[in-house]
């Protein structure tokens, strides 16, 4: 920047709304490029609005927790937002009682599969403690996993970035592997996508219709409930070979 311009950002950074401000313009900007895409999955506008967010703060400079001092009203307002999703899996009630026992069964596999083999591709690898254990909850909605890699010995920062990094991922992909499964129920896409995407794949489930998104929306909260109260008890296991020695 230039030396004008630069005083400017400084005088502008001083404001706690700046990181609010920039933002919600971003994402506003994303999901305008993602409108005139024809809401293409590859347009994510979670994808976009990071990208832009992030060449921002390198080009001025900016570090992270000067941006986050303005911008964690929207951090907060995660969950009220989640809370709320409550309101349209009400609706479908009668429907999930009659699906209790395979989409148990779904979860316990699902959640435990994010689990292991986060955990096992990073050991495989040579991966650190931090590595590993901020690698592990990636599954879980971002501030559950933040939660759980710091109690872990992870490190939080690096875990938002893989939980984020999962959400955008799932949510590109999961309409292409749906064709390939010949998948067609929305609540079976709904649960999936919300248990391996969380957040971000709640919206996009939402975006195909309430019932993918009501499922998506259980699903994410049940994954971060049973990833919190699981992986805590997993580790010791999977350090010191117990959970291997248990399966054999």
């Amino acid at each position: 920047m230039t030396p004008r311009l630069g005083e400017i950002w400084v005088y502008l950074s001083a404001s706690p709304l700046l990181g609010l401000t920039l933002t919600l313009v971003a994402y506003q900007c994303g999901y305008w490029l993602y409108r005139r895409a024809g809401f293409h999955p590859f347009a994510n506008p979670v994808l976009l609005a990071v990208a832009m967010l992030a060449t921002i703060l390198l080009v001025t400079g900016t570090d992270y927790q000067t941006y986050f001092d303005g911008a964690q009203f929207v951090h907060f307002l995660l969950g009220p937002a989640t809370v709320a999703l409550a309101i349209p899996l009400y609706a479908q009630l009668p429907r999930l009682k009659a699906m209790a026992w395979p989409l148990g069964v779904a979860l316990l596999a699902g959640s435990l599969t994010a689990m292991l083999s986060a955990w096992g591709l990073a050991s495989l690898l040579g991966g650190s403690h931090e590595l590993t254990m901020s690698l592990a909850p990636k599954s879980a909605t971002t501030p559950i996993a933040m939660a759980v890699a710091e109690r872990l010995g992870g490190l939080p920062s690096l875990t938002a970035v893989l939980v984020i990094s999962t959400g955008i991922l799932g949510a590109v992909l999961a309409r292409s592997i749906y064709r390939v499964l010949r998948i067609d129920d929305e609540a079976v896409r709904g649960f999936a996508v919300g248990l391996v995407s969380h957040g971000i794949g709640t919206a996009r489930a939402f975006q195909v219709s309430e019932v993918a998104g009501a499922f998506a929306a259980l699903a994410m909260g049940l994954n971060g409930l049973l990833t919190a109260l699981s992986l805590p008890w997993l580790v010791p296991w999977l350090e010191h070979g117990t959970f291997w020695s248990w399966l054999h």
